[in-house]
């Protein structure tokens, strides 16, 4: 894997938050440096549901409901019942305090993307960010080399496409166990007269089924367990406990019936 800049060469796919992903060179941003922001997460402000490694699983399952979804049941962090909506961030750009922030929140502008040319993963910047400009006063280059913020950056980067690999392979090990199934999660109104409301469905997605992993021999638990898979699944079925927080968290800010 290749994880030093690169001065060309074309990337391919799309990365949710970024709006204009380059390679990293000197060349192209020999001159820019990071700046102060008054939003510093305004970035992620839309994102709703975000990419969760499996070594995030406790301390996010504090915070969000953690789910499987998409063509790869790829685990995410849902972090509001609207599109286009964080709950956790507030208007003026802040992570709301004692919150854990995913690492695909924390690695923006950086991220390592695909090259086709060279079929390599490269550094790349989010272009489009407006926490770098020309003259920043923390540098991406120092004396024509990567400097100390950059080399830190990189090497996030670098564990965190570790930890993207431990990821798939970790829903590979429930995959072919066939611990997953598709749950919905839906919510039902209630008025102050104790009325209650048409169900609201609230999501669609794949979760492990505690039914098929308590009917698992015994010896197949023991080895997840061994392995501390078992500890991120549990880890998981307890963050199922958060699709009340979010419902009351959208009530604050709008009526669910609204979405």
């Amino acid at each position: 894997m290749q994880s030093t800049p690169m001065p060309d060469g074309q990337i391919s796919g799309n990365v949710l938050l970024y709006g204009k992903p380059e390679p990293l060179s000197i060349e192209l941003h020999g001159d820019l440096g990071f700046i102060k922001t008054p939003r510093p997460f305004g970035y992620a402000m839309a994102a709703h549901a975000v990419p969760l490694q499996v070594t995030e699983f406790g301390p996010a399952s504090l915070n969000y409901p953690i789910i499987f979804g998409g063509e790869a049941l790829a685990p995410l962090a849902v972090m509001s019942i609207r599109p286009n909506e964080n709950l956790f961030i507030s208007d003026q750009g802040d992570f709301e305090v004692g919150t854990y922030v995913p690492a695909f929140i924390r690695r923006w502008p950086f991220v390592l993307a695909n090259n086709d040319e060279q079929q390599k993963l490269i550094v790349c910047i989010d272009r489009a960010a407006d926490v770098l400009a020309v003259g920043g006063e923390v540098p991406l280059f120092e004396n024509g080399q990567p400097s100390a913020f950059t080399q830190q950056a990189i090497q996030f980067c670098t564990d965190f496409e570790t930890e993207r690999r431990r990821t798939e392979q970790f829903v590979q090990t429930l995959r072919s166990l066939d611990l997953l199934e598709s749950k919905q999660t839906t919510f039902t109104p209630r008025d102050l007269d104790g009325t209650t409301g048409e169900p609201i469905q609230l999501a669609d997605y794949f979760a492990v089924s505690e039914d098929k992993l308590a009917a698992l021999p015994a010896a197949k638990l023991s080895e997840l367990h061994a392995s501390g898979a078992l500890r991120q699944i549990y880890a998981h079925l307890t963050s199922m406990l958060n699709w009340d927080r979010l419902v009351t968290k959208t009530a604050v800010r709008s009526p669910v019936a609204n979405a």
